[in-house]
């Protein structure tokens, strides 16, 4: 069962990427070394005690949709609620919306605790908190007002709308559209594939960035704009109203995080309301909808990175009380009677320590990012610049080389199971196979 490495997760964010000489400086206000041991210790307490040992039953089970509705695992939906009464959502959310406002260094290790016990839970808040930065840096004052303190509570969840069946990764395919109605909204119309919590049981509304071409706009990705569609429809004073023209035609069965529902999203077929087309409201400018969705983008990359990072940590976690474990054959300098724990066999002691450098390796790296990110935002003038250009460089590299190693880890980590790797009941397989979305995101 995995065990938050807080300790080690503390160490690294205060000696390697430098937390502790922020917090000495004062760049992060009047937060200490003390409020940070305290919070790093209550997520990895909720992530091994309340989210690890749900992982399994996600696994098994995994979403179901029936009659348009996707019912979660056993117990997730509960779990969703207890990780939002902590106010983990908003960790690092706006504080004029009802977040925190702590810095990208703590949100990073506890996504690290929340990823490690769950990949297939931990993504949807990762979605939602993009969804938050997104809209808080391009939506108009309106839009925050009615959408963003429910968004970083967690009483909603939020996706990201880009691929269709025609358009993957090359958006110029994309074929999307909004119409104009008059009254400041768009009627949107088409088909998304890939969402992430594109329906779901957790929350009683949903909050979609859909990526759609308005009728006149330019060919390519300069013709591509941005808008927010609800689920349901949101009053004035915040209420919930009418069903929005979009729903959940599918989900994908998949080779991992069998839990976290990926689903087929149908946007004015007419299903809901008298008139087709769900109904949306532009973010940011006409035809700038794709710099916008890039704010979502780069917070996604980082943490998809430290998927990476925690995938790897689990497996080693599980290879290492294995290895301690089982005993097999006599160890070179073997003493006394019977076999061996394999952990006294070279080539396994090899392959452990070749997974906890990678691993230490890669979260050293992500956690060098989010500091880059959390000094650019503190700084001004040309040291604001340097931190920006740094963190540039770092998101590309913590995201490749970070899910790169969260599968080679979890390969080794079958490979230290041996034959018993190969089947399910360790759990190795289970986290190798979460582990290869990582690197295709």
């Amino acid at each position: 069962m995995y065990r938050a490495p807080v300790e080690e997760i503390a160490h690294t964010l205060k000696s390697v990427a430098g937390l502790r000489k922020a917090l000495d400086a004062g760049r992060f206000g009047d937060l200490g070394e003390d409020l940070v041991d305290a919070i790093l210790a209550e997520a990895g307490r909720f992530a091994s005690d309340e989210v690890a040992p749900l992982n399994e039953i996600g696994d098994r089970q995994g979403a179901v949709l029936a009659d348009g509705a996707v019912t979660t695992p056993p117990g997730w939906k509960e779990l969703y609620q207890n990780w939002i009464a902590g106010g983990w959502n908003g960790l690092t959310g706006p504080e004029e919306f009802g977040g925190q406002g702590l810095p990208m260094l703590l949100s990073v290790a506890a996504l690290e605790m929340w990823n490690s016990a769950s990949l297939a839970f931990a993504i949807g808040p990762i979605l939602t908190m993009g969804a938050i930065e997104a809209l808080d840096k391009h939506a108009s004052d309106e839009l925050k007002a009615k959408y963003l303190e429910k968004l970083v509570t967690g009483e909603w969840m939020g996706t990201m709308n880009l691929t269709e069946p025609q358009a993957g990764s090359d958006l110029n395919a994309l074929k999307a559209r909004a119409v104009p109605v008059g009254d400041g909204t768009y009627r949107i119309y088409g088909q998304k594939i890939f969402i992430t919590y594109g329906e779901h049981d957790f929350t009683d509304n949903i909050v979609h960035l859909v990526l759609a071409r308005l009728p006149d706009a330019p060919a390519g990705t300069r013709g591509i704009s941005l808008f927010l569609v609800p689920k349901f429809f949101v009053g004035d004073d915040g209420s919930l109203g009418e069903r929005n023209d979009v729903f959940c035609s599918g989900l994908e069965h998949k080779l991992g995080i069998h839990a976290s529902p990926t689903c087929t999203m149908i946007y004015g077929d007419g299903k809901f309301g008298s008139e087709p087309g769900a109904i949306g409201w532009l973010i940011g400018e006409e035809n700038r909808g794709l710099a916008c969705m890039f704010t979502m983008m780069n917070n996604a990359r980082l943490a998809v990175g430290m998927q990476g990072v925690a995938v790897a940590e689990t497996a080693y976690q599980k290879a290492l009380a294995y290895a301690r474990d089982r005993t097999q054959g006599r160890a070179p300098g073997h003493k006394g009677e019977g076999m061996s724990p394999i952990i006294e066999h070279p080539d396994v002691a090899r392959m452990l320590m070749t997974m906890k450098a990678l691993t230490q390796g890669a979260r050293a790296i992500c956690y060098s990012c989010a500091e880059a990110l959390d000094m650019a935002r503190v700084s001004e003038g040309d040291e604001a610049k340097a931190w920006s250009e740094r963190a540039s460089l770092i998101t590309p590299i913590a995201k490749a080389f970070a899910t790169d190693i969260g599968f080679e880890v979890a390969s080794l980590g079958v490979q230290v199971h041996g034959g018993m790797g190969f089947i399910e009941e360790t759990g190795a397989a289970r986290l190798l196979r979460d582990a290869r979305i990582a690197p295709i995101y």
